[in-house]
């Protein structure tokens, strides 16, 4: 990998993101919980966030240990699902999957996302990939196991 392939792979944003982490730590009590871990590179995350009256999420909180793109991704992405629906915050997650995967966006739905398209280039290196989808894969496992809990048993 060259210096300046680097240089695109770690952004200011993702560097920011990394070193000043937003809404790191624990939401108690919580409505939403989850581990991720990558096995293979030993990254994870834990994510807490609470439920509001309106059923949006607020506050969110997570906290992750690993390289500077799951970091960046964890933060980024509390910021941008605070305040959202469990249904919003599901599309976001599918959309960046979806943006991992290779699909292009409009320039409407990359400003949708924010800061978190500054992670697009990862999709370069696919051993990355897994990295910044960590903290994503755990939003949504939090979010079906809070729907599981939710729903009466045999439904």
């Amino acid at each position: 990998m060259s210096l300046e392939e680097l240089d695109n792979l770690y952004s200011e944003i993702i560097l920011d993101h990394f070193r000043n982490p937003r809404n790191a730590g624990t939401v108690e009590p919580s409505d939403l919980r989850a581990e991720g871990y990558n096995p293979f590179c030993g990254d994870r995350v834990v994510l807490t966030a609470a439920i509001d009256g309106d059923s949006n999420i607020d506050p969110v909180c997570c906290t992750s240990e690993g390289c500077a793109i799951t970091n960046a991704s964890a933060s980024i992405m509390t910021e941008l699902v605070k305040g959202q629906t469990l249904e919003d915050a599901e599309a976001i997650a599918l959309q960046f999957r979806a943006v991992m995967q290779g699909k292009e966006l409009t320039d409407e739905e990359e400003d949708a996302l924010g800061e978190l398209i500054a992670l697009k280039d990862v999709r370069r290196f696919p051993i990355r990939i897994k990295c910044a989808l960590l903290p994503w894969a755990t939003l949504q496992d939090a979010i079906a196991e809070h729907r599981s809990a939710r729903s009466p048993a045999g439904e």
